[in-house]
């Protein structure tokens, strides 16, 4: 038989290994409480800076609109939607558009409201659904925003703007000078078509976008969406049908053409600097340019005339010599002659046209194609007025007392904040 052993018996801590039990028992219950309070302190401490840092300044107030307010928080999320794409320069730009925006929003929401315009909840959530945006707050007042301006523009200011109006339909093109002028209108007066002879010279934008035919307009839609001029609009409307201008003269437009006429006194000492000893005249336009040449061809002095015509600055006292010049220190056009098309020194350059410069003044060639008392307006048109209409509208509502708009809490260091987090996604 096998014997069974006999369990040992354990003897008893002496008080020394007692002592030593118990205090490396109270060691580790210190260890692990400090351990404790530590991960917690961090947890603390990260939470305080996330309620610092994100939550508390994401509630805080950012704008009031009487007693509706706008938090941080939604301040940001509009930020993100109207500057979608935006460079951190630009979203700066738009923060304190941003702001006027909102409360904008919200101003045209309550007027609105009084004037028994609203739009419903279910379609502000049809169109975000329709165009894939989510249906947070800031979204949904867009949404609403955008279908009440179209409610109201063709159902509340409809009715304010006429359906007919004093009408011209005329032709229009910005010309350099008189002479120019002119020769158009004799091509024109002798059966050619004056969008083929003077659409293609216009320096104005518009007429020359259109090739000078403008069509079927009211007076003050021309001034403000058009020609951006009284002088051709005045004499459309004042001008029998059929008429053609002479040259009107505009000195309050600009436009992008100039001709230089230039003439290499001599070259520098180091042709590696490319250096040039250089008198020059710049002109506003063709005409006038052709005879400043012909004057000093025939002998006529270099700065009498520089000081006379020339709209260079530093004329007055330089009288057209400009010194010593180096490539880059004038225009493109200037460069190409001095310096690329080796030109003979001393002999004067032909009219060089500068579409770099800026000069002021020219002249208008108008042709009053037909003329109305009372027209029918078109839907363009229509729309144009009632805009004008309801900007008008809008803009009476900035100031109006009743309302009370509050965004001093916006600041310089809260809108860069705003930018900073708007960028993040």
């Amino acid at each position: 038989m096998v014997k069974k052993s006999k369990p040992k018996s354990q003897r008893p801590l002496t008080k020394h290994q007692l002592s030593l039990w118990q205090r490396q028992q109270r060691r580790q219950r210190i260890t692990k409480y400090v351990g404790i309070v530590i991960i917690a302190s961090v947890v603390i401490i990260l939470a305080l800076g996330w309620y610092l840092g994100m939550y508390r300044p994401m509630r805080q107030t950012a704008i009031r609109v009487n007693d509706t307010e706008f938090s941080m928080e939604y301040y940001v999320e509009m930020l993100k939607i109207q500057g979608q794409g935006q460079s951190e320069e630009a979203m700066s730009y738009m923060a304190s558009i941003t702001a006027r925006n909102i409360a904008q929003i919200e101003l045209v929401r309550r007027e609105a409201q009084e004037l028994g315009v609203s739009v419903s909840d279910e379609e502000v959530l049809e169109q975000l659904k329709e165009a894939g945006l989510p249906e947070s707050p800031a979204y949904v007042d867009v949404g609403r925003y955008q279908l009440l301006m179209d409610k109201l523009l063709y159902g509340h200011f409809d009715d304010q703007v006429p359906e007919s109006a004093p009408q011209a339909n005329m032709n229009a093109a910005f010309l350099e000078s008189e002479s120019q002028a002119l020769d158009v209108s004799e091509k024109i007066e002798s059966g050619e078509d004056f969008g083929e002879v003077a659409g293609g010279l216009s320096l104005e934008p518009v007429t020359a976008q259109s090739e000078g035919e403008l069509g079927w307009h009211p007076e003050n839609i021309l001034l403000d969406y058009y020609v951006l001029s009284a002088v051709p609009v005045e004499y459309a409307f004042s001008a029998d049908a059929g008429a053609i201008s002479p040259p009107l003269y505009d000195g309050d437009l600009t436009k992008n053409v100039a001709y230089w006429l230039i003439k290499v006194v001599s070259w520098g000492e180091d042709e590696e600097e490319g250096d040039a000893n250089v008198h020059a005249i710049l002109l506003d336009n063709e005409a006038l340019a052709l005879d400043i040449k012909d004057r000093l061809d025939g002998g006529a002095d270099f700065a009498t005339l520089a000081r006379e015509y020339s709209l260079l600055d530093g004329v007055e006292e330089n009288g057209g010599n400009l010194g010593m010049v180096s490539e880059g220190d004038q225009s493109i056009v200037f460069d190409e002659f001095v310096f690329n098309s080796d030109p003979e020194p001393g002999k004067l350059s032909e009219p060089l046209r500068d579409e770099t410069q800026t000069t002021e003044g020219g002249y208008w060639l108008v042709q009053v194609v037909d003329r109305a008392g009372d027209r029918a307006l078109s839907d363009d048109d229509r729309n144009i007025l009632k805009n004008q209409v309801m900007d008008e509208w809008i803009a009476s509502l900035w100031e109006d007392p009743d309302y009370d708009i509050d965004d001093s809490m916006l600041d310089e260091d809260s809108m860069r904040w705003a930018v900073e987090q708007a960028l993040k996604d």
